[in-house]
């Protein structure tokens, strides 16, 4: 039987790395667009901020195990590590290992992780593992973005004022397809009206008073 065993273990890794379609029982499988956080609680401008970067860069019923290019993994226990090679956009021939609901690349993870992840960490061998597994991708993100030491500014206080354009042009550097990047895509320049459609619903969860109706600034097209 252990021939077999690992036989199957084999076969196994291969079809999640070739066609990443296998699911994995921990990871969330969603039915509509703009899927709620896996998350509990926290403010509802950073949640609908967070919802609206997911949006534009992992518009999928499962964004947690996506990868850059489209492709699934099943295995969130860490980071997946995958390089793929990016065939259109002024990257093309390099590849990204840009993963999960916010599309972060394992040197930024490996970064963050450290600082904002809320389950202490196994260590293997050489090198500490983060799990990253749906929760802990929405609570590393949501600590990161309230951090303003990181970003020069109180995010959350920007969106109260309304001011989501300036946080999309701040935040534009690290998520390339936020309107103020190198990158756009189909997503982009709905982005404002995405993000006034979630603030409502983060709100009304929270059991906050709803904004006033804000026509939102249009986001700049990258040429």
């Amino acid at each position: 039987m252990g021939p077999l065993a690992a036989l199957l273990g084999f076969v196994y890794l291969l079809q999640w790395y070739v066609g990443g379609d296998l699911h994995s029982p921990s990871e969330p499988l969603f039915t509509g667009k703009q899927p709620p956080l896996v998350m509990k609680d926290g403010d509802p401008y950073i949640r609908a901020l967070m919802r609206t970067i997911s949006t534009s860069e992992a518009n999928s019923n499962r964004p947690y195990s996506l990868l850059y290019g489209g492709q699934q993994v099943s295995d969130l226990s860490r980071h997946p590590e995958i390089c793929v090679t990016i065939v259109v956009g002024p990257n093309t021939g390099n590849c990204s290992t840009a993963a999960g609901r916010y599309q972060i690349i394992n040197t930024t993870w490996y970064e963050i992780a450290p600082r904002y992840h809320p389950n202490p960490p196994q260590q293997l061998m050489f090198w500490t593992n983060y799990s990253f597994e749906a929760e802990y991708q929405d609570v590393v993100v949501y600590r990161w973005l309230n951090d303003s030491r990181v970003w020069g500014t109180d995010i959350s206080q920007l969106l109260r004022q309304q001011k989501l354009n300036e946080v999309l042009r701040r935040l534009s550097p690290t998520w390339t397809s936020l309107g103020y990047g190198i990158e756009t895509n189909e997503n982009t320049r709905f982005l404002p009206q995405v993000y006034q459609k979630l603030l409502q619903e983060e709100l009304k969860a929270a059991n906050q008073p709803a904004t006033r109706n804000v026509i939102p600034s249009p986001i700049p097209q990258s040429p």
